[in-house]
């Protein structure tokens, strides 16, 4: 029987009426949640898999386009966001991106790097999903879904989880009545609220308030921004331009040097997804539209230039797309663009330079959960241990993944976290 075929009968073992004992709980069936399991298992811990999804692994399915950038060759401390930034580093050092690619390999899954480091699959997604399952069958996981977890307690040094199946579910794998399970290790593995048509919920946020592990502020994360009226009417009609950019944030400590796609409700595209896990409302964002380029020398090149260049916005067309440099140069040098270069002022190529190393925005907020990768905040990392996940104050109880206060950048940095913490939670079971 091949290790799909075992784990399948696994799943499809008959719900019996009564308590169920393991030794570890794993709610959430995600990359943290499958991995945890995985690793648990195959170090002879009884493990438990509960999730309400129908499809396992959805948010791994989706992502990088259907071929899942799994992780980041570069991925370290650095390219987190969190209340606590040095929190991240024990995991990640622990289980780094090349221990995962040497997993990767393990299973013959072919790959490739795109840009800054990025690895996707040359095949599909669905093969890291099959990856981890084929792992949590050799570690003899059981796993459960489609359920809903209705009720979680905490007695005598044992976690019970009550579940019971999903009315709305159309499998006709889980017919069986509401269960209980109990083991000394409950590992909350549910992600955050990004992306709620694939199921994202706040379980996790909900578990940890309730066990008194404190949450930080939550917000949409890796997401577009929303642009106001008035800049929509300058720009809203370009939608679809992409442009190569250096962009920035107010506070940010880092900058970005990506490309920035102008949507119909705003601003979006790799940079920008990378500052709104930076970015907070009222403060502006800023691009460098000529990265390579030093503004005002080139100005005053095309200010001396013989013949004269009459038209500025076709002279900037020869760095930005054409909708763009028009749109630009109409919105944010009127004046000076209704004369030929050879008349302007220095005032006027000073402030032209500037503006095109500084176009700004004050974006009116972001598009939300609906469109955001992942999930700012989180679970309050002061309150876990940094080698093992686990709650101070709640012996057993850990927390991996999305559901901790531990926000990746764009680029498979999210995916790495989800192993690294998922790794050196499965150490301490």
């Amino acid at each position: 029987m091949s290790k799909g075929a075992t784990f399948a009968a696994i799943r499809l073992a008959g719900y019996i009426p009564g308590m169920q004992s393991f030794d570890v709980i794993v709610i959430g069936a995600g990359a943290a949640g499958l991995f945890c399991a995985a690793l648990a298992g195959q170090r002879g811990r009884r493990v438990l898999l509960l999730d309400h999804a129908e499809a396992i692994g959805e948010k791994i399915r989706i992502s990088g386009g259907g071929r899942c950038n799994f992780t980041n060759t570069g991925a370290g401390p650095g390219n987190y966001v969190s209340a606590n930034p040095h929190f991240c580093r024990s995991a990640l050092s622990r289980y780094t991106a090349a221990d995962f690619v040497a997993q990767v390999r393990r299973h013959g899954i072919a790959f490739h790097e795109k840009t800054l480091g990025q690895l996707f699959c040359d095949d599909s997604a669905q093969q890291i999903i099959q990856m981890l399952l084929d792992e949590c069958a050799d570690g003899a996981v059981t796993l459960r879904h489609p359920v809903s977890v209705s009720d979680v307690s905490h007695h005598a040094g044992r976690f019970c989880v009550r579940t019971q199946p999903r009315a709305d579910a159309v499998s006709s794998l889980v017919t069986g009545p509401h269960m209980r399970y109990d083991a000394a290790a409950l590992v909350v593995a549910t992600g955050g609220l990004s992306i709620p048509a694939t199921g994202a919920t706040g379980l996790g946020y909900e578990l940890a308030r309730q066990f008194g592990v404190p949450v930080t502020a939550l917000a949409p994360g890796l997401v577009p921004l929303a642009l106001d009226a008035p800049d929509l009417a300058r720009y809203g009609g370009l939608s679809g331009v992409s442009v190569d950019t250096i962009a920035r944030c107010d506070d940010a400590p880092v900058v970005f040097r990506e490309a920035t796609l102008l949507t119909h409700r705003g601003l979006s595209g790799p940079a920008v997804l990378q500052l709104s896990n930076y970015w907070r409302a009222g403060q502006q964002v800023r691009f460098d539209l000529l990265p390579d380029v030093d503004a005002a020398v080139w100005l005053d090149s095309l200010r001396a230039r013989k013949p004269a260049v009459a038209s500025f916005a076709r002279a900037l067309a020869e760095h930005l797309p054409t909708r763009l440099a028009d749109a630009w140069a109409s919105a944010q040098a009127p004046d000076a663009g209704q004369k030929p270069i050879a008349h302007w002022t220095r005032a006027e190529l000073r402030a032209v330079a500037a503006a095109l190393k500084g176009w700004s925005f004050r974006p009116s907020g972001t598009l939300g959960y609906k469109k955001a990768e992942v999930t700012l905040g989180g679970v309050d990392t002061r309150a876990l241990s940094q080698q093992t996940m686990a709650a101070r104050a709640v012996p057993g109880l850990h927390f991996i993944g999305e559901v901790v206060d531990v926000t990746g950048w764009l680029g498979g940095y999210n995916f790495q976290w989800a192993w690294s913490s998922a790794f050196a939670c499965a150490q301490a079971l």
